[in-house]
């Protein structure tokens, strides 16, 4: 990091103050603003799905009091930073803005017409860019960079949770898919019959996909790869299942489209090798610890800092 002494941090008084980390004051209108992108989400999510208004009005709540407690925390980081006697130069920061400036907004101008529609000074703007570097350096310093998942964990972990890497019954499959204007549209049935009939003439399956089908794996010759049988609507699963590796079958038509598959290969239920789920693993493990090692090190840090909710 590029970090030497001393940043005076600055605190702005403000109607409706929440809490005071150290001297900084920390007020709704700012936690407000730094939720606001979450709360349309959330807003957004529950219009599209019909949710109930309490519902939302509790995640809201939620999402506040989360935004408050990650404010507090990014300034008891701020904090530590100077306490710990770090600085960051001027040109530094020069450099992390234009960065910024070039990857979201392109170019000054457009950054000063976002800035000014959100009521925010360039020099709040530098600060907050500033802010979120030292937040990140910081827990990459004392949290990231800390975390060691040995292999021995990691066979640990696969023993440990062996249900967790069962896998059902699979198929290879491929589909050819053609779509029905309305359930009594007969041309998709014709154009089956007529596809069908040139792959039993030696025609590929995959060939024919690539041309006729309008399923989402077209590009791919109606490749589906291996799938288990959740994965397919009942009446298809049930065909596809039941066929032998290499056997293709007959027209399947519901009100929607008419299918022909063919499946390639198949393997039975089976626990996912170490080999195939090491990474996932060493992941999960990595979020574990990161989790165990980031609340260790902000508890520590609100041990030695002044604090008052409001």
């Amino acid at each position: 990091m590029i970090f030497c002494s001393g940043l005076p941090l600055r605190a702005e008084l403000a109607d409706g103050i929440l809490a005071i980390v150290n001297n900084t004051v920390i007020t709704r209108e700012q936690v407000a603003d730094y939720v606001a992108p979450a709360i349309d989400a959330l807003r957004q999510e529950y219009a599209g799905s019909g949710g109930v208004s309490g519902n939302l009005e509790q995640k809201a709540s939620d999402v506040f009091n989360d935004g408050l407690e990650q404010l507090i925390e990014r300034q008891l980081i701020l904090h530590d930073f100077d306490v710990e006697g770090y600085k960051m130069p001027d040109s530094y920061v020069d450099q992390l803005v234009q960065d910024r400036i070039r990857e979201r907004y392109g170019d000054r101008i457009t950054l000063m017409k976002t800035l000014q529609a959100q009521g925010m000074t360039f020099e709040q703007f530098r600060k907050s860019v500033r802010d979120q570097y030292i937040e990140y350096e910081m827990r990459r310093k004392y949290v990231s960079q800390e975390i060691v998942i040995s292999p021995y964990k990691i066979e640990q972990y696969y023993l440990a949770h062996q249900d967790d890497f069962k896998v059902g019954d699979q198929i290879k499959l491929r589909m050819i898919v053609l779509n029905k204007s309305s359930a009594d549209d007969p041309s998709p049935h014709r154009m089956a019959e007529e596809i069908l009939t040139q792959i039993k003439q030696g025609a590929s399956f995959a060939q024919m996909a690539s041309v006729y089908s309008e399923g989402s794996q077209r590009a791919q010759g109606g490749d589906w790869g291996w799938v288990e049988r959740s994965v397919l609507r009942k009446k298809l699963a049930d065909v596809a299942f039941s066929l032998k590796p290499g056997q293709m079958s007959d027209i399947i038509e519901t009100p929607q489209a008419c299918y022909l598959m063919l499946v390639e290969q198949k393997r039975p239920a089976h626990v996912r090798p170490l080999s195939k789920v090491r990474d996932e693993i060493d992941a999960t493990l990595r979020t574990q610890e990161q989790s165990r090692l980031e609340k260790q090190w902000i508890s520590s840090l609100k041990k030695k800092t002044f604090i008052r909710y409001f």
